[in-house]
C-alpha cells in the first residue's frame, strides 16, 4: 500500500526539517536510516514517521546530560587512524570518540550526532575529504562544528581541488602530533566556554 501525501516528505522538505544537504537525505535513505519509496516518476518520498523518529532520537540525544566533547576522526589508513584515536584518547580522554574510514560513512555519523570537532583527511576513495566539506558547508546547523584537515596534500593541491570552507584548520601529513594536540585543546576550551 502506498503511503498518502499527509504521510510522506520530498526529500527537500526531510532536508528542512533535519538541518541537512538534500544529498544527506539520499544518503541516510540509502543506508535504511530513513525509510523512503520511490514514485512512479522516480521520485523520492521519506516517510514523516521515519523523520520525525530521528528528530526525536536527536532530542532524547541532545538533552541526556552530561555531554561529553564529540569528536569524529575520518581516515581511510587504519595505521593513521589507530595513531590519531592514541593520540585523541590520551589528550581527552573524558570526550566521546567516534571513527571513521571514509566521508560516506562519517556523513552517516554526524547525521546521528553532530560533532564539536571534526578531523578529516582528504583523499579516501568513494566520498572523499572535499566533497565531505563541501556537503557540510551546505548544511544549516545550531550546532558548530570545528573542523581540521589532515592530507599530504601540499597547499597548492588542496588549491587546486578546489580549497576549503573558511574556517577549516589544515595540518599537512606527516602527522605531527603537538600541533593538533594544541589545536584539540584550543578548541576544546572554547566548547568549554560555551562555544559550543
Amino acid at each position: 500500500m502506498t503511503p498518502t501525501q499527509q504521510e510522506t516528505l520530498t526529500t527537500i522538505e526531510a532536508a528542512k526539517l533535519l538541518h541537512a544537504s538534500v544529498r544527506t537525505i539520499q544518503l541516510w535513505v540509502e543506508d535504511g536510516r530513513l525509510k523512503a519509496w520511490k514514485t512512479p516518476g522516480g521520485h523520492r518520498r521519506v516517510l514523516r514517521s521515519s523523520v520525525e523518529e530521528m528528530l526525536s532520537d536527536r532530542h532524547r540525544l541532545s538533552s541526556a546530560e552530561p555531554y561529553p566533547y564529540q569528536v569524529l576522526a575520518v581516515e581511510d589508513d587504519p595505521i593513521q587512524l589507530k595513531l590519531l584515536e592514541k593520540a585523541l584518547i590520551s589528550l581527552l580522554p573524558e570526550m566521546s570518540l567516534r571513527m571513521s574510514s571514509n566521508g560516506f560513512e562519517a556523513l552517516i555519523r554526524i547525521g546521528e550526532k553532530r560533532p564539536d570537532l571534526l578531523i578529516t583527511d582528504l583523499m579516501m576513495p568513494g566520498l572523499d575529504g572535499f566533497r565531505l566539506l563541501q556537503t557540510l558547508e551546505h548544511e544549516s546547523s545550531a550546532h558548530p562544528m570545528q573542523i581540521i584537515v589532515l592530507t599530504s596534500l601540499t597547499t597548492q593541491e588542496v588549491q587546486d581541488h578546489g580549497g576549503l570552507p573558511n574556517g577549516v584548520t589544515l595540518l599537512h601529513k606527516p602527522l605531527n602530533i603537538d600541533s593538533l594536540s594544541a589545536l584539540t585543546q584550543a578548541y576544546h576550551q572554547i566548547w568549554q566556554r560555551g562555544g559550543q
